[in-house]
């Protein structure tokens, strides 16, 4: 079909007396389509209108939509039942072109920030390679909306206390804070609400009082809310982490800040500012930090195990001798843990990652050797399997292979065997079980049950009371 500037083009000329020829010649067009415009005598195209066979069924359309809950698969399934058969592309153009189904779009416009009136906080998951390891990270990221002054960085889990710790980190890095800060709906900040009803969580609540903001949590849906924070992830991604090499997460760090630094004193074109600049006429707006700003911490409370440690998140720090067996207060940082006992700090330890596993001994702490190196005489419960038959005790032996310290609760549940059932039927389980390494308590004693099927024997009242000997 031609359009309206071709058509006027061949109107003209034929008002100018040229022949169809030249006239379709010139334009570039047939001689039929020349005709037919002439023939139609207006510029403007006529309309393009082609039935549907869906439009006899619009009614019954709208009617099947509502009853499979919007689902234009079972809508298609249902008319094919009634002898309609059309394409899924087919049917759903049908539907945008006669508003079943559909939203009207909304402009998404354009916020407009003053001087210390907002900052947005987000977070990101990213894959960052570390010590030639790919890890995923969480990537937390503060962006002042007016000055776009941007702090971001890496944790390896985003929790509440990562979160007051950033945000210190964030607000300390800039000097101020704006008078809000926006969200989205995560609940490490959000217990419940939206927007001015949204209630915060207790720690990060006290956290705003402190910096003298309040924060606010934009509705789902409405992710352009908080693009000032958004759009920069994109950036750090497909700029920061190429061509970098990061020996540790604190020298990952350590090059975000200073690219961060880096990055707000560039001239930005989408602003066409640079952001430290607008930052100083932001800065008198913006709300001074307190007095004293005390470190974040997360408090645990922590007894001494046997073996002189303390476990915080799988990993285990030393604690001095004197003190074993006793409860420790324990105040958790980023960088470090610190042990108190009652108001007096025992020792402050460099702070493992979490969920890394490490048992970290300080010389000193333990000066006779750890206690759990040393080999204890066996338990009463070995010593009377070893002494019963030598097939109990070799499978003693497979068990403290298998399981090495932890074995003592399968040698109490094979002790129990052996005084809930007869020797023999013990031993010959046992026996059967040793070349396969069956090592399965459970399953040994359904072979015992197994092969004592029918048998009537007799129990003592007080087993551990009988002389082994007569077993």
């Amino acid at each position: 079909m031609l359009d309206q500037d071709t058509r006027s083009a061949i109107l003209l000329l034929a008002g100018k007396g040229h022949s169809i020829r030249l006239i379709a010649r010139t334009v570039g067009v047939s001689r039929d389509s020349v005709k037919l415009v002439l023939g139609q005598g207006t510029p403007e195209p006529p309309p393009f209108e082609r039935e549907s066979k869906l439009l006899p069924h619009l009614e019954r359309i709208r009617d099947l939509h509502v009853r499979c809950g919007g689902n234009l698969v079972r809508v298609g399934e249902e008319l094919r039942l009634r002898g309609v058969s059309v394409g899924y592309s087919t049917l759903t153009q049908f539907c945008r072109a006669h508003d079943i189904g559909t939203k009207p779009r909304k402009r998404s416009g354009r916020y407009h920030f003053a001087p210390g009136e907002e900052m947005q906080h987000d977070t990101s998951p990213h894959s960052v390679e570390i010590a030639g390891r790919t890890r995923l990270m969480q990537c937390a990221s503060l962006v002042l909306c007016y000055s776009r002054m941007q702090y971001a960085q890496l944790f390896p889990s985003f929790d509440r206390f990562a979160c007051r710790v950033f945000l210190s980190e964030a607000i300390a890095f800039f000097g101020a804070s704006a008078g809000r800060c926006v969200v989205d709906g995560t609940s490490v900040v959000r217990v419940r609400g939206w927007g001015d009803d949204a209630v915060v969580a207790d720690e990060l609540a006290a956290l705003a009082d402190r910096f003298g903001f309040r924060f606010w949590v934009h509705a789902p849906g409405h992710a352009n809310r908080s693009a000032r924070v958004e759009r920069p992830f994109h950036y750090i991604e497909n700029n920061f982490y190429k061509g970098r090499a990061f020996s540790s997460l604190d020298d990952a760090n350590a090059q975000l800040r200073d690219w961060c630094d880096r990055k707000n004193r560039r001239f930005q074109k989408h602003i066409r500012a640079v952001p430290i600049e607008l930052f100083a006429a932001e800065r008198p707006a913006m709300k001074p930090l307190p007095a004293y700003v005390p470190e974040v911490y997360a408090l645990h409370v922590r007894r001494i195990d046997s073996d002189g440690f303390v476990n915080l998140h799988t990993n285990r720090y030393s604690i001095p001798d004197a003190i074993l067996g006793r409860a420790m207060t324990l105040h958790e940082t980023r960088s470090t843990v610190r042990v108190f006992d009652r108001r007096r700090l025992v020792f402050e330890h460099v702070k493992a990652e979490s969920g890394a596993g490490l048992r970290i001994t300080i010389p000193g702490h333990h000066p006779r050797g750890s206690v759990s190196a040393q080999k204890g005489a066996p338990t009463a419960e070995e010593a009377a399997l070893r002494a019963a038959d030598p097939m109990l005790g070799q499978f003693v032996d497979e068990l403290r292979r298998r399981h090495g310290g932890r074995a003592v609760r399968s040698i109490r549940q094979l002790h129990r065997l052996w005084i809930d059932y007869p020797t023999d039927a013990v031993v010959r389980a046992v026996t059967a079980a040793l070349p396969h390494d069956l090592l399965d308590l459970g399953r040994i004693e359904r072979m015992v049950l197994r092969s004592l099927a029918g048998t009537y024997f007799r129990l003592t009242a007080d087993p551990l009371e009988d002389d082994v000997d007569e077993r």
